[in-house]
């Protein structure tokens, strides 16, 4: 318990002394958002969208690429301090096998963000909705999800469901397009849910918290350390992403921490805990899909603007309101998938 405290006011210090000078990098480097004339997943004009969103063009975009820095550093440092004096560090897992999964997560899908971001921050031609055309960056997505759930099977062996109250199904070979799917799930669902200042951050600080405790209950080290660095850095980043922004956190920082998140569930072991404590995230993605899906099919749109966060502001819910009530919601939702994981 004292190192992971340590650790969230480590990587609380030194990303809170990062980010105002990297900030003043983004402005010099012109990496800022757009102004943008955006369409949903069908292509058609969603005017409700530029209507909230276009006040937000002339933010640096582009803090997950600090945030992720921040984690890979200080996560392999303090794997290397410990090691060092010989630290026992309990895992569930092979050690190594569970750093690289955990590590390859992060930087894939970090990667394949900040390509995306380019290509929208300075316009590169043959861009699609939001960057890269999204045939090829789901296309992408499921191939970097496909081989991390290939590792949980075939490097760690997990291919077991624990479901609460009906008890543990080991689905075989199966567990890969499961596993697949639900990364690439909540890799969409927080880039969706990213939408407002501060409300995916936030609701992502309150799961790892729970994530945190699960970890402790099953003593692995490792999940915990890497906790306590996300918890921290998101926290001093929260400080300049809440409303009003100073700062988005890009493609980079949505693509890597939806992915990891989903990966820390399942390394875990704890699908169904995730969808709970990940439920808002659920919610979001959810409702651009209804959305989809009823106009692909009755040719008129279910809600007047989706995602969830966007149909409450034209209900005339102000920003900071939904943020903060959806942070409420997701510690209720924390408390009740930590509740689920118990059984």
């Amino acid at each position: 318990m004292r190192l992971f405290l340590g650790l969230i006011l480590l990587s609380f210090t030194i990303t809170s002394l990062l980010i105002v000078p990297f900030i003043n990098f983004l402005y010099r480097k012109k990496f800022l958002r757009k102004k943008q004339t955006t369409h949903d997943f069908l292509g058609s004009r969603t005017p409700i969208f530029d209507k909230y969103n276009q006040g937000k063009a002339g933010t640096p975009v582009g803090g997950g690429i600090l945030l992720v820095a921040v984690m890979t550093g200080l996560f392999l440092l303090t794997l290397l301090v410990l090691n060092y004096y010989q630290a026992h560090i309990s895992v569930c897992f092979s050690l190594n096998k569970e750093i690289n999964i955990i590590l390859f997560s992060l930087l894939s899908f970090g990667l394949l963000g900040f390509f995306d971001d380019l290509k929208k921050i300075f316009k590169i031609k043959k861009q699609g909705i939001f960057g890269l055309r999204l045939k090829y960056k789901f296309a992408l997505q499921w191939f970097l999800a496909l081989i991390i759930a290939s590792l949980l099977y075939f490097d760690l062996g997990i291919s077991i469901v624990n479901v609460p109250k009906l008890g543990f199904f080991d689905i075989g070979i199966f567990y890969i397009p499961l596993a697949a799917f639900i990364i690439v799930a909540f890799t969409n669902a927080f880039n969706i849910t990213d939408g407002l200042d501060g409300l995916s951050c936030g609701l992502l600080v309150i799961a790892l918290f729970a994530f945190s405790i699960i970890s402790f209950q099953i003593l692995d080290i490792p999940m915990a350390v890497f906790s306590a660095i996300w918890i921290g850095v998101l926290i001093a980043f929260l400080y300049f992403n809440i409303y009003p922004a100073r700062i988005f956190l890009g493609d980079t920082g949505a693509m890597a921490f939806g992915s990891t998140m989903a990966i820390i569930g399942l390394l875990l072991g704890k699908i169904i805990a995730l969808a709970v404590i990940g439920g808002i995230f659920i919610i979001e993605i959810s409702s651009s899909l209804l959305q989809m899906l009823t106009k692909t099919v009755w040719g008129k749109k279910l809600f007047r603007a989706a995602p969830f966060h966007l149909w409450l502001r034209d209900q005339g819910w102000e920003e900071p309101k939904i943020v903060s009530r959806a942070w409420l919601v997701g510690i209720m939702l924390a408390i009740l998938g930590l509740w689920l994981a118990t059984f």
